[in-house]
């Protein structure tokens, strides 16, 4: 019960991360930025002060790692590493080289 409650934290703070990241202006984007001035971002540094959505930023990233981690160390320790092909079984292998298309004509020269 507690693994669905933390995959629905997961998927929750997913969506809002994509949505916070998406909402942020870009830092420094003007023409000076490419020169190495600073641009707009003068009266605060070269960074900037930190919004409401930087901080939102910052927690749902920390919120996603600790549920990823989270939901990690849980599938290693019920599932435990598995391959995908675990259970399939492979066919004959068939080594004998491809004959040419038509082997009686030669090539025409022009």
């Amino acid at each position: 019960m507690l693994i669905v409650l933390v995959t629905i934290v997961h998927v929750v703070v997913c969506l809002f991360l994509i949505v916070v990241v998406l909402l942020q202006s870009g830092k420094a984007g003007d023409i000076s930025a490419a020169f190495g001035g600073q641009g707009s971002q003068a009266a605060f540094g070269p960074r900037g002060a930190a919004t409401a959505l930087s901080k939102a930023t910052t927690i749902s990233a920390v919120l996603f790692m600790l549920t990823s981690i989270t939901l990690s160390i849980n599938a290693v320790k019920h599932g435990g590493p598995k391959s995908v092909l675990q259970g399939v079984k492979s066919g004959p292998v068939n080594t004998q080289p491809a004959k040419p298309a038509n082997p009686s004509t030669p090539p025409t020269q022009k």
